[in-house]
């Protein structure tokens, strides 16, 4: 595709769209405006000869542009607005997929950064109308550079603003939404658009979480934009097939978006280099009313295709299904088909209640080494803050020497005698200059300066790594925050029956058994965790002997 072609800053990039011709394509906003006057005011201003290898890459099939604003923004700074690029065989499967189920008048591109799809269409269709949608102005410029440099930009558009408030009027034919909406977690997302999603799917009778990501709110604009005889395809986050907030994405496949299939990359497959997270493309006809949908496991890129295959489910499975990855077939990972438990097993679930630790808002404010702010001792707990201390416990947690303390302070504070009452007042007074009042967490608790730790657990694991889970005996009484999780007896256990499940869990649990995103970190959520398989409770002291001798 030629050379790499850098730039030294942001403004570079901006005057180098600008000098393609990014103000040819319809929606060129103020705010693209100033950038490009700012840009082409300073030392950034681009010189033809650049401006000609981009564009002959461009008409190569390349994306200059979007390298090297991936190159000026690294992956952290892309994370927060969810912007990962989708490489190109990807983007050649889901065009391939659409164009052997219609013709469109126009193709609409949610998430638009630098027009690779919007680009692939327009060369697919020769006489689609092209409309991508944008917030950020520095990717808005760089996709319509893209277009205009593609010979496109005659028939596209770019809106500077967020796809669920698009104004989307009517087509003279089908519409094909196209794209890789942004991979933003529910922490980043305001409350108003989490409002907007509870509000708008409780119009169609539909549940929704405000725990769901980027990723689930634009299924949902998706269904409010389209109408019969249209088509979409989007590659998304895998999560939504089986965690409970992806329970509004599986109805709207299974109503009125009209899923027909989803295609589960393998885990393994890094399809995003700089996104940790298993990738599903998902085709759905709105408007119809399938009576299966496919799901189809996916070992390498090079076997998307046009997204053909996979196993029909029938609707009614789907419906009655929590999870629909282990009715993909996958042979490994959360969602795998659970096999019978062996003799005498049961599922850890029927032994233990596992929860997260606590989240306390503000890691900074509330998780102290020592007592600088001069606190009450009993208002200090001991607790397990980092993965890497259940991992150098390795089999028991006898200590808490060398733990951080969590402060942990009572909801009512008229109950504090003066002399506890002066510190804990100055403590609260500098943790609320610091931010700690107005982090999400604390603005949903009631006071908002209650952490409200758990109760020490006999047993505390790990829960995400690149490796298999930590089990700790937890002789040392230590509190845990959310990172890790708490095995907590529903029925009292004896020591020794303790030390042996302890044991056995570290002995026996894989990686595999969990669920793992690309580049092979593995996650357990709790429910995956209480589906172990243990021995049942009268052979646990049995097993001590046998599992005592595993790895810690």
């Amino acid at each position: 595709m030629g050379c790499v072609i850098t730039f030294e800053a942001e403004e570079a990039l901006a005057a180098a769209a600008v000098s393609l011709g990014a103000a040819q394509v319809a929606g060129w906003s103020d705010a693209e405006q100033r950038l490009a006057g700012a840009a082409l005011a300073g030392p950034g201003r681009a010189r033809e000869g650049p401006a000609g290898q981009l564009r002959d890459q461009i008409l190569a099939g390349g994306d200059p542009l979007g390298e090297a604003f991936c190159r000026l923004r690294d992956a952290a700074r892309r994370r927060p607005a969810g912007q990962t690029f989708t490489p190109a065989p990807v983007v050649q499967s889901m065009v391939g997929w659409a164009a052997r189920r219609l013709t469109p008048a126009r193709v609409v591109d949610p998430g638009t950064g630098s027009a690779r799809f919007l680009v692939a269409a327009g060369r697919r269709w020769p006489h689609a109308c092209l409309v991508g949608v944008e917030t950020d102005p520095l990717a808005a410029m760089i996709g319509r550079a893209a277009l205009a440099a593609a010979g496109l930009a005659g028939r596209a558009g770019i809106t500077l603003g967020d796809y669920r408030s698009l104004d989307l009027p009517p087509a003279a034919g089908p519409t094909l939404f196209l794209g890789n909406p942004p991979y933003v977690r529910h922490h980043q997302i305001p409350a108003q658009w989490k409002h907007w999603l509870r509000s708008a799917a409780a119009r169609r009778g539909l549940p929704a979480s405000g725990l769901a990501g980027m990723h689930v709110h634009f299924f949902l604009a998706t269904a409010l934009h389209a109408v019969p005889g249209d088509a979409g395809v989007l590659v998304t986050a895998a999560e939504w097939l089986d965690v409970n907030y992806g329970c509004l994405v599986r109805a709207l496949l299974l109503g009125p978006l009209g899923g027909q299939s989803v295609h589960l990359l393998d885990p393994a497959v890094p399809a995003f280099a700089d996104a940790a997270a298993t990738t599903a493309i998902t085709c759905f006809l709105p408007g119809t009313t399938p009576s299966s949908l496919r799901l189809r496991p996916v070992a390498r890129l090079g076997d998307l295709g046009e997204l053909s295959g996979g196993a029909a489910v029938p609707v009614p499975v789907l419906r009655a299904a929590s999870r629909w990855t282990p009715l993909a077939g996958r042979v490994s990972g959360p969602a795998a088909r659970r096999a019978p438990l062996p003799a005498g097993h049961v599922e850890l679930g029927e032994l233990c209640r596992v929860h997260r630790g606590q989240v306390t808002g503000a890691n900074q404010v509330w998780v102290t080494a020592g007592n600088p702010a001069g606190l009450p001792a009993r208002f200090l707990f001991p607790a397990v803050t980092r993965a890497s201390e259940l991992f150098g416990a390795r089999d028991t947690l006898a200590t808490t020497a060398g733990l951080r303390f969590v402060i942990d302070l009572p909801a009512d504070l008229a109950e504090l005698a003066e002399a506890e009452l002066a510190p804990v007042t100055r403590f609260l007074a500098r943790a609320e200059a610091a931010g700690a009042a107005g982090s999400y967490i604390a603005r949903h608790r009631t006071p908002w300066w209650r952490v409200r730790l758990r109760a020490p657990a006999p047993i505390l694991a790990t829960y995400m790594a690149r490796r298999p889970p930590a089990f700790v005996r937890n002789l040392a009484g230590a509190r845990h925050v959310n990172i890790a999780h708490g095995l907590y007896p529903r029925e009292p256990l004896p020591p020794a029956a303790l030390d042996s499940l302890a044991a056995f869990l570290r002995r026996s649990v894989s990686p595999g058994q969990g669920r793992t995103y690309a580049g092979g970190l593995t996650k357990f959520e709790p429910g995956e965790m209480e589906r172990l398989p243990v021995p049942a409770p009268g052979l646990l002291p049995a097993c001590a002997g046998a599992a005592g001798s595993a790895p810690g």
